[in-house]
């Protein structure tokens, strides 16, 4: 998946960061779950992806949120769009 939309190495996945990485395999018209989100953070700082799920979620989704929201802006003036939905996924609430 994430050789489809250029990034070959741990170098790229690093040089990009895991929520621009998964915004790329959205725009590439995959279809990513979070566990991707979770999992690409997971490699960069060298943890399991569930201890991202537990620490990070939130700070990533907001990232994502963000990113989202600029990438539609860019696309309502032309530019291309993110995924299927500019929208964030609903985050799933353990307890």
């Amino acid at each position: 998946m994430l050789i489809q939309v250029g990034i070959v190495s741990p170098g790229d996945l690093r040089a990009l960061g895991a929520v621009r990485a998964y915004l790329r395999v959205q725009a590439a018209g995959l279809k990513p779950s979070l566990n991707l989100l979770w999992a690409l953070e997971g490699a960069i700082q060298d943890v399991p992806w569930q201890q991202v799920a537990r620490v990070d979620r939130l700070r990533l989704l907001m990232e994502w949120d963000d990113a989202a929201r600029a990438a539609a802006a860019v696309e309502g003036q032309g530019g291309s769009r993110v995924g299927p939905r500019a929208r964030p996924p609903k985050p799933v609430v353990s307890k």
